[in-house]
């Protein structure tokens, strides 16, 4: 049975700290604090061992692909934490968090239901594009006449290397079906389409650097005092409170589908669940406080 111990130190605040965080409407230490600590669970979950005996039975590369992803998203959400614990680097946290939301519903669709066949979907759509610029590479060597640089000996070899670890030929490789997008990953799981267009494809401007997202972070008023005059904005964006509560939602059930696919129905199973609900039940009942009356 898992100790309490062996989890992270759950966040804790005095009647003081609550009383002045409502007064001041300012729940974001708070929220930050849970940021922190499902950051942290994640990593912890990421580490257990294949050959812990509360493991079940599963391919030893499908254990491979989601303590990859589980410790991508925990060294991202960490990342975070570094950016923004004095207010700072909203513009920057925000792209981060679009990638930490790819890889938790990644995880949940290949948890939720673990074929074969979804890890090698997930497996060939990073290494297509390896075999295509291998294509390129050896082109570029024939137009010489074979003779080969050293930059591209070490190329070929590594992608070569990231084959050989996916356990795959390049012929399975260019024979695998596509990968779904996130959309029909989102759909299989149930998520409704709303929670696809705000999360993801509203969450792409920050990464592609759309108009919206010129105008949230890196554009903003000129104190001309002209309509729809903008100029540079400097160094003032905060992580908004919605980033401190979504992520970790979403990363908590990630933790969860992947604790309940990979561990033995056992009291070790439900000791997780608890920390993950408990998480949960904490950080949604200071958002709905923080966020009640927000426009």
């Amino acid at each position: 049975m898992v100790s309490s111990e062996f989890f992270p130190e759950v966040p804790s605040f005095s009647e003081d700290e609550m009383r002045r965080y409502r007064e001041t409407g300012d729940y974001a230490p708070i929220l930050f604090e849970w940021y922190k600590f499902v950051g942290s669970l994640c990593a912890l979950v990421g580490h257990i061992q294949r050959d812990s005996p509360a493991f079940r039975a599963i391919p030893r590369l499908h254990y491979h692909v989601l303590i990859g992803l589980l410790n991508r998203c925990a060294r991202l959400m960490l990342a975070n934490v570094a950016l923004s614990y004095e207010g700072r680097f909203g513009e920057t946290t925000a792209i981060i968090d679009r990638c930490i939301f790819e890889s938790a519903i990644k995880i949940r669709w290949l948890s939720t239901d673990p074929a074969q066949v979804k890890f090698t979907r997930y497996l060939a759509d990073g290494l297509k594009t390896e075999l295509e610029f291998k294509a390129q590479i050896e082109a570029n060597i024939a137009s010489r006449g074979g003779s080969e640089l050293p930059i591209e000996t070490r190329m070929l070899r590594s992608i070569g290397n990231h084959i050989a670890a996916a356990e795959m030929t390049e012929g399975e490789v260019k024979l695998a079906k596509k990968l779904p997008n996130l959309a029909s990953m989102m759909g299989e799981l149930g998520i409704g389409r709303l929670f696809y267009i705000v999360f993801h494809k509203i969450g792409s401007h920050h990464i592609h650097g759309t108009w919206p997202s010129l105008l949230t972070h890196y554009l903003e008023e000129d104190d001309k005092g002209k309509p729809f005059e903008f100029a540079p904005r400097g160094h003032d964006c905060d992580m908004d409170i919605n980033q401190f509560a979504v992520i970790p939602l979403i990363v908590l059930g990630a933790m969860r589908a992947y604790v309940q696919h990979t561990f033995e129905e056992c009291e070790d199973v439900a000791a997780f669940i608890r920390s993950f609900d408990g998480a949960k039940d904490e950080i949604m009942k200071v958002y709905l406080e923080a966020t009640e009356g927000r426009e």
